[in-house]
């Protein structure tokens, strides 16, 4: 008897990727190797191999990547200060690329002919998960099973019952609650009163790494960051490595309310979304390394640097990590840090990250120059002549305007 093909399926452990499991196997006759790449998800990875082995899937990876996360995806978007529709600081766009580069090191481990993801027809995962798949493995098939005709579920009713049918009885219950993502980065929250823009959401439900600014303490609370070329190394004084630093800014941002923002985004396949993110670290971590780079680089590159970092959030967003036009943005932004190194100071109270001091060996900032006194570096008279140049267009116009 011949053996049966492969195929890797993204497994979080949730209802819609447990009903994958059977559907797989009942539709297109596969083995179902799960994969579970660990991006951060805390407690979300409990019981999961039992769970994959008891639904059908013949084997699970749990693959940890959060050092890789941090290091090669997070630090990069960091650096390039890269926001989306200026508040979305990418939390699952970022993770993504990572996760479909896995599935397919699994996928090619396990000698498989395709990989499954369990993302919806209407989202922006879809195109995430799809395009990091067909840049590093064109020739593997994917099987998207919400736009599958052989899927003929609608709703977690129906997947429940699904499961019920194949003799698997699972702890997941057909009421509403928020679709959440979470990973080291940050935590995501759609539906119920989220999908009425026109709501106020219902915080004291819906955070989970937070509190919302009006229940934090009464006292702020100073932090001090140390960055080596662009990267943080350590926290208030103490060494570690990046992922252990956004874990504590966690820790500290939504103890203060840090980093709680409510959106409606354009999502790439054309519709709006509302939801609400909660990036406690790293909307910290953003604002030390901008602090600490105001200090260092130059007016030009600054401006530079603003329209690439726009640019590579459009770019992560829409799934293209794996592009030779995301390598050259970053390949930018990586020659822009040779010297962000210094120290930053900032206090955090009720949501606000308050700037208490900033120090760097590479500082442009010169108090002579800077003074209101005159120094060797500067004559106040040079500017006369620098403003009659600069001006010059609009004073020729002016002139012209009068001949009318």
């Amino acid at each position: 008897m011949a053996e049966k093909e492969k195929v890797v399926l993204a497994y979080s452990g949730g209802l819609d990727t447990t009903a994958i499991i059977p559907w797989l196997k009942e539709n297109y006759g596969y083995e179902v190797i799960c994969a579970c790449v660990d991006c951060g998800q805390e407690e979300e990875l409990d019981g999961l191999e039992e769970r994959a082995k008891s639904c059908g899937a013949s084997k699970l990876y749990i693959e940890n990547v959060i050092d890789e996360f941090a290091d090669e995806y997070v630090m990069p978007c960091v650096q390039a200060h890269a926001v989306y529709e200026n508040q979305y600081l990418l939390g699952t766009s970022m993770a993504r690329p990572l996760i479909a580069k896995k599935l397919v090191e699994i996928a090619r481990k396990e000698n498989a002919a395709a990989i499954c993801h369990g993302a919806t027809g209407k989202g922006n995962d879809q195109i995430r998960f799809e395009l990091g798949i067909k840049a590093l493995a064109p020739d593997l098939k994917i099987i998207a099973a919400w736009r599958d005709p052989k899927w003929t579920m609608d709703s977690r009713e129906s997947e429940i019952e699904y499961c019920k049918k194949h003799g698997i009885n699972l702890p997941f219950s057909a009421d509403s609650s928020y679709s959440r993502d979470r990973n080291l980065w940050h935590i995501s929250h759609e539906g119920l009163e989220l999908e009425d823009p026109s709501e106020e959401p219902n915080y004291d439900h819906v955070l989970v790494l937070s509190v919302r600014p009006e229940k934090a303490p009464e006292e702020g609370e100073y932090v001090t960051m140390t960055f080596e070329k662009g990267i943080p190394t350590a926290i208030n004084g103490e060494k570690k490595k990046v992922s252990e630093i956004i874990k504590e800014l966690n820790v500290l941002g939504g103890r203060h309310g840090i980093g709680i923002i409510d959106i409606v985004e354009n999502r790439v396949v054309g519709m709006k979304s509302r939801g609400v993110y909660e990036t406690p670290g790293g909307t910290i971590l953003y604002a030390a390394h901008e602090q600490l780079e105001e200090l260092i680089l130059d007016r030009e590159c600054l401006r530079a640097k603003k329209h690439i970092g726009d640019e590579l959030a459009q770019l992560v967003y829409e799934g293209k990590w794996f592009t030779p036009l995301r390598e050259a943005y970053c390949a930018f932004i990586a020659s822009t840090q040779e010297y962000v190194t210094g120290e930053v100071k900032f206090k955090l109270y009720k949501g606000n990250i308050i700037k208490a001091g900033e120090s760097s060996p590479y500082s442009l900032y010169n108090e002579s120059l800077a003074s209101f006194k005159t120094g060797d570096l500067y004559d106040h008279h040079d500017a006369q002549g620098f403003i009659t140049l600069f001006g010059l267009s609009s004073y020729v116009r002016a002139l012209k305007m009068q001949e009318k």
